[in-house]
């Protein structure tokens, strides 16, 4: 954590001592024989001795400290502050003996002592209440900025994890189209290369206009027509109005991805994929017809970091429903986004 920086308002610590030594002349106030320069005198002490507590206080803090200290409430440090107090508080008193000689100095004593211990241990207690309160809030933003940071680096890490899995089979599809003299090999590989550009594009990015979404969904659907020719549908319905808001990136081309992963595509069962606007999300839904294998083996991985985006940017979930017939993600709709 970083260091302590606790201070408290020079105003504060002022208005209050004065304050104190007015207070501490109301009593002479409502005496019959008024005497100007006893009040006077008394509120210069009780004003002089609370600046004393504060700033003495302040500076025995553990950040002020030469010494390490754990900080917070120590009785040590408070039966020193009130034995200091009092010796300060005898020497106040000895001075306003001198300036006020009529002044029996016993009873005197006796009452500047008293209410010396009494400035001393509520001063005390009150700074040291605030500087754990302070100490606490440090504690506090700390964490958040550590979970910040951790999830921070968590969004980089999944930002670098979307696309080594479709670049093996991208190639392998590309191997196939070579092997077989495929007339659309060459704008398969256009087609590749406009979407890692794509992707190199918007990696840097958090989010991204889901116009610009659709153009790397267009690529790579493209790039899945070739390897799954009419096994594999696409519709897309998303609203005009939509497209002008924001997604985190390549959001769609990964749960496509998905849905191509865990579902059965081929020319007997072709897997349609709608993508469309419904209120205020977008919308992408199959119907449900899994792999044998991926009954058991999905651990949801892919929507798991989508909606780790969603929280970490925008503190949003994303929402996922799931029945025996059909499987949907609602993404809710971005309009505007601040960086957090």
């Amino acid at each position: 954590m970083k260091n302590i920086n606790f201070r408290i308002s020079p105003i504060i610590i002022w208005v209050s001592s004065i304050f104190l030594g007015l207070l501490a002349s109301v009593p002479h106030i409502a005496e019959h024989r008024f005497n100007t320069l006893d009040a006077l005198v008394n509120s210069t002490i009780t004003c002089l001795f609370s600046l004393f507590v504060w700033y003495y206080n302040i500076y025995t803090l553990p950040r002020n400290s030469s010494r390490k200290s754990p900080g917070g409430f120590s009785y040590t440090k408070l039966i020193t502050s009130l034995v200091i107090g009092i010796f300060v508080m005898f020497g106040l008193a000895i001075a306003q003996q001198y300036i006020l000689s009529h002044l029996h100095f016993g009873a005197v004593m006796l009452m500047v002592e008293v209410r010396g211990i009494l400035i001393n241990l509520v001063f005390y207690l009150l700074i040291h209440l605030l500087f754990q309160n302070y100490k606490n809030q440090q504690v506090s933003l700390e964490l958040e900025r550590t979970k910040a940071n951790n999830l921070g680096a968590q969004y980089e890490l999944l930002k670098q994890q979307i696309n080594p899995h479709f670049l093996f089979n991208s190639l392998n599809t590309l191997k196939a189209m070579v092997e077989t003299s495929d007339k659309n090999t060459v704008e398969f590989i256009l087609k590749l290369a406009d979407f890692y550009r794509f992707t190199l594009e918007s990696r840097k990015l958090d989010l991204i206009q889901v116009s610009n979404e659709m153009e790397i969904v267009d690529a790579y659907l493209f790039l899945l027509k070739e390897r799954f020719e009419d096994g594999f549908i696409c519709t897309n319905t998303i609203s005009p109005a939509h497209l002008n808001t924001l997604i985190p990136p390549f959001t769609l081309q990964l749960l496509i991805e998905n849905c191509i992963k865990h579902n059965i595509v081929s020319l007997e069962r072709p897997l349609h994929i709608h993508l469309y606007s419904e209120e205020d999300a977008i919308v992408i839904e199959n119907p449900v017809q899994l792999k044998r294998i991926e009954e058991e083996t999905s651990l949801g991985v892919g929507l798991k970091n989508i909606n780790l985006r969603y929280v970490h940017l925008l503190d949003k979930q994303i929402e996922i429903i799931s029945t025996k017939e059909t499987f949907k993600v609602k993404l809710p709709v971005i309009h505007e986004y601040y960086h957090h």
